[in-house]
């Protein structure tokens, strides 16, 4: 974790061709590939956020036919065993190196993170309002931020650079 002289990364990466099912799975990945554990907050932007959590627990068992991703919900006892949370209420990021905010989800500190990841779907409002009211919220405090969207053929590109 870093220490609270270190800014926490925000990474934004803006779903226009590509579907959270197929984004979320790779970036859970490669998280776990450096070792770092992960948070994966849910809100209500596509409507119930337990819902959502509920949805995401059984696809992430499943993405692929000869593997799935260890995880468990922050309901569930032992929460704190796994290596990918999925909560719709952590309002704190402790012991983990990534948060991940899906569907609108809000988190109050993620000062223990590493980076905290807002993965918005450029087909809904709503998420893509509270997407750049955080942008501006992190930008303000002086926190490193990337913006990553998707181009025409799918591929992560950073606009301007």
């Amino acid at each position: 974790m870093p220490d609270k002289a270190e800014k926490v990364e925000h990474w934004f990466y803006h779903l226009q061709q590509s579907s959270l099912e197929a984004v979320l799975p790779e970036l859970l990945e490669k998280t776990l590939g450096n070792s770092w554990r992960a948070l994966v907050k849910v809100g209500a932007t596509n409507g119930s956020a337990e819902g959502e959590m509920i949805r995401l627990d059984k696809f992430l068992w499943t993405y692929k036919q000869a593997s799935f991703l260890p995880h468990g919900r922050d309901d569930e006892p032992m929460a704190d065993a796994h290596p990918v949370l999925l909560s719709c209420t952590s309002d704190k990021a402790e012991s983990v190196g990534v948060v991940i905010l899906v569907a609108g989800a809000e988190i109050q500190d993620v000062s223990c993170a590493k980076r905290c990841i807002t993965i918005l779907d450029g087909h809904n409002e709503a998420d893509k309002a509270v997407a750049r009211a955080r942008w501006k919220q992190v930008k303000e405090a002086g926190n490193p931020t990337a913006y990553w969207q998707q181009n025409d053929h799918g591929r992560w590109v950073q606009p301007g650079v």
